[in-house]
């Protein structure tokens, strides 16, 4: 017996799941795709802001090798347009005001910014920081040792320093203001 198949039997049920399958196939290519994309960018974005961060601490590298050859205050008491902010020894100590000071422009700052003397690769924009002298500092033992035993200096004053240093990594959109403090004797 043969089976004939007459097109009045077919309903084109084997076409409407074709259809359906093929679009569901194509929702999860393009859903696929813009995931692929979403997490290109945000590891784009995690190289730009971790280069800016390195970038920072070059600049805190770069300002603390300056800060341990310098042998007085006197860089920091006269006028001088190189990122060196002076203090004085009244509490609170002077800052800089960092949300208006302008890291593009150095002549729009009282004493400018230092930018690094290394070619840092791959950045937007060198890396520069500034130097702020925040107070001398005596602590109670110095005060009572008379006869200076066991300083190394004698001094028994120790000069700290704050040093901001402000990134920028591939791009102009990815910065980083990084901020540490440095004490020595002199």
């Amino acid at each position: 017996m043969t089976l004939m198949v007459t097109r009045h039997t077919q309903q084109g049920v084997a076409l409407i799941m074709s259809l359906v399958i093929l679009l569901i196939l194509t929702i999860l290519g393009v859903s696929s795709v813009q995931n692929t994309s979403l997490q290109e960018r945000m590891a784009r974005n995690a190289r730009d802001s971790n280069l800016a961060f390195q970038a920072a601490e070059s600049a805190i590298l770069e300002a603390e090798i300056y800060l341990a050859a310098v042998t007085t205050l006197t860089p920091f008491q006269t006028a001088n347009t190189d990122g060196r902010y002076p203090g004085n020894d009244t509490l609170p100590p002077p800052t800089v005001d960092l949300s208006s000071f302008d890291w593009d422009d150095p002549s729009n700052n009282a004493m400018q910014f230092n930018v690094v003397d290394t070619n840092i690769d791959g950045v937007a924009a060198q890396p520069r920081y500034i130097i702020e002298f925040i107070q001398t500092v005596v602590s109670d033992e110095d005060r009572l040792n008379l006869d200076n035993i066991g300083q190394d200096t004698g001094s028994g004053r120790t000069q700290v320093f704050r040093v901001t240093a402000y990134g920028t990594g591939g791009t102009d959109v990815a910065n980083v203001m990084v901020q540490t403090t440095y004490g020595r004797r002199f």
